[in-house]
């Protein structure tokens, strides 16, 4: 039997895991690590490679040491990790600088880059906005450490760091650098005309690869201080959302993603894709060659759902703990008794997404009646907070559908939120889908095993590896009648919430999240 260990450099921890050439998880390893400030600088949330790279080091012996495997039998290992976080590199391959994907120094330079009005014109070319890309926080480098900056000899992503680390070898492929806002998204190469037009070096961007490209073996050094084998081979990896989706099986044009965590990503894939006309919605590059994303992106949804639960749902969490399940099984199955509608409760969180102009209004729950208390109780409101979840994926599909003209008949649903029977049939009813939940939820390890064993030619592409790997667990079908519940309230949100964002523009409340610049 082969093996596959997958290194995630996610933004709260690190992982390390082993994977069987059938995508049978053998072991695991996870430590937390924190991005510091290690500047001082206000808003700098630095990526600490000398501490993380040596927790990289300890999860990998550890996960061979509980797998019992041969390590031998380990014939490939990948990465992935956080999107948008970035190194630095001087001409001896030492790290001059890093960040995190929550940096936020540099929202003077996303200013001074909006003024300038090429915003809409960058992203045509990356699909990116200046918001969260890393055009700012380069820019930042250029103003504020010149030396760093005239230093520079390469750059790329995180987890193309964790490939250099155990290769020895820069290179960057298009799934993760597509998010970085310097990189040609639609072409997946480096573009001279996009980076003139930045301002950025022009001689500093290593080769492109694809996601499943075999870059060389593990150095040997290293070989021996991890008990590897020289023999290993290191393969091309990519960013997690877009592992996390080919995990889930969305290999093929048109598949459709709901990712359900702290935020919420649907993903659609497209052979040929086209700039939103208004750019509203994010595009990357898949990791499977040939294929892009259409991405909307939910603010916070995870984040909404633990508020509610920490702020008014002691009791829940004190049963929950005395049986030892979670506490939004709980509430999931108190809710499941409440109809569809949730008696018109309007949660305001997440707006839909528009990347041009990215702000939330100010959190709020209204539409109460205060005379029928046994109608507007925690299992009201904690249904109406997944139904809301429902219509911002349901207006990011929207417009999606705007731009490519595609809206699917079936989507996958994963992440946290795909453990909640009920809240997978909600997604149905709303968005007025057939919903597939698969087997393993938290899929961006399987689809890094994925990439590695195409990498070894264990499978000869992303479509054979999916169809060995990948398995359903359930499958829901919409309700008509409460799909038509449904779109007549999504629209009445979609008013409210224009009313509470022009207050919270004029001041009277505070958004829940804007961008610099808005």
């Amino acid at each position: 039997m082969n093996y596959f260990l997958v290194i995630d450099a996610g933004t709260g921890s690190g992982r390390a895991v082993l994977f069987d050439e059938k995508g049978h998880e053998i072991s695991f390893a996870q430590r937390e690590w924190r991005h510091l400030n290690l500047t001082g600088v206000p808003g700098a949330i630095d990526f600490d490679v000398k501490g993380n790279w040596k927790i990289i080091k300890e999860l990998i012996k550890e996960a061979v040491h509980k797998s019992h495997v041969d390590p031998a039998s380990i014939i490939g290992i990948t990465s992935t990790s956080m999107r948008e976080g970035l190194v630095l590199y001087d001409k001896n391959g030492e790290e001059l600088w890093a960040c995190s994907n929550v940096d936020a120094r540099a929202q003077e330079e996303v200013i001074l880059l909006k003024e300038k009005g090429l915003e809409k014109e960058i992203y045509d070319i990356t699909g990116q906005t200046f918001s969260i890309s890393d055009v700012p926080r380069l820019l930042w480098v250029k103003r504020h450490l010149p030396d760093v900056y005239d230093r520079i000899h390469t750059l790329g992503m995180i987890s193309d760091w964790v490939i250099y680390k155990l290769s020895g070898e820069f290179f960057v492929e298009p799934s993760n650098v597509s998010t970085s806002g310097f990189f040609h998204t639609m072409n997946r190469t480096w573009d001279a005309e996009l980076i003139d037009k930045l301002d950025l070096p022009k001689d500093i961007y290593p080769e492109v690869v694809e996601p499943g490209t075999k870059i060389g073996k593990i150095r040997k050094e290293l070989a021996q201080e991890l008990g590897l084998s020289p023999d290993t081979c290191i393969i091309m990896g990519g960013g997690d959302a877009q592992l996390g989706t080919i995990g889930v099986g969305a290999v093929s044009e048109y598949d459709t993603v709901i990712l359900g965590g702290t935020f919420w990503q649907q993903e659609v894939n497209v052979k040929n894709p086209v700039p939103h006309p208004e750019g509203k919605i994010r595009i990357n590059a898949h990791a499977v060659p040939g294929l892009w994303q259409y991405e909307g992106i939910s603010f916070l949804i995870g984040l909404v759902m633990r508020w509610f639960r920490d702020a008014f749902c002691q009791e829940e969490v004190r049963v929950a703990r005395e049986l030892g399940i979670s506490a939004y099984s709980i509430l999931s199955e108190e809710a499941k008794g409440v109809p569809a509608g949730a008696y018109e409760i309007m949660p305001i969180f997440s707006d839909v997404m528009n990347y041009m102009h990215w702000k939330h209004a100010a959190p709020s729950l209204l539409n109460f009646d205060i005379n029928e208390p046994e109608k507007f109780g925690k299992p009201q409101i904690f249904r109406a907070l997944m139904e809301n979840a429902g219509f911002n994926s349901l207006g990011n599909l929207k417009e999606i559908t705007n731009a490519i003209g595609f809206y699917p008949e079936e989507i996958i649903f994963a992440g946290g939120a795909s453990y909640s029977p009920v809240w997978s049939g909600i997604m149905a009813s709303v968005l007025n889908v057939r919903v597939k939940v698969p087997r393993v939820k938290e899929a961006t390890a399987l689809g890094g095993m994925m990439c590695a064993s195409v990498g070894t030619g264990v499978y000869k592409d992303f479509v054979e590896a999916k169809d060995s790997v990948v398995r359903f667990e359930a499958t829901y079908e919409p309700d008509p009648e409460e799909h038509e519940v449904y779109i007549e309230i999504f629209k009445k949100w979609r008013e409210v919430y224009k009313s509470i964002l022009e207050l919270s523009d004029r001041g009277y409340l505070r958004h829940m999240w804007k961008a610099p610049g808005e």
